[in-house]
């Protein structure tokens, strides 16, 4: 069984906490660009497109340029961090995230939504909560 049928239950519904929760970890965790641009192959389909508040990328060397510029941006110490479990049904999955340094306070909160595919991510809309006063 590959990993794309792992994420496929037995009622055709996809894993959606799994694959959301492994984005976040794999790939917008990841700074090894290498093992990066592993689990966007394992994760995404062959022409993804990622949806964010400031720019539409195409295509997996994008994603992973994306989420390395943005590790950078914020330093060694900033993560992801899933809150709660993803949910989603017919292809559509969401997942909300807090992220910041591991020892600091949370910067940014938001929640990710994915058009899956066959077990992969086609489209990924990231959406920002506006910040707090």
């Amino acid at each position: 069984m590959s990993k794309t049928d792992q994420r496929v239950s037995p009622s055709g519904e996809p894993d959606y906490d799994g694959l959301l929760r492994a984005n976040l970890e794999r790939v917008f965790n990841e700074r090894d660009a290498g093992k990066r641009a592993a689990a966007i192959a394992d994760l995404f389909v062959a022409d993804p497109i990622l949806y964010e508040p400031a720019a539409v990328v195409t295509g997996r060397a994008a994603i992973s340029e994306i989420a390395g510029k943005l590790l950078e941006r914020f330093g060694p110490a900033f993560r992801f961090r899933p809150e709660g479990d993803a949910v989603g049904h017919h292809g559509l999955g969401t997942l909300r995230w807090q992220a910041g340094p591991d020892d600091g306070p949370v910067a940014v909160t938001g929640t990710d939504v994915a058009d899956v595919a066959d077990g992969k991510i086609a489209r990924l809309w990231v959406l920002l909560d506006p910040p707090t006063a």
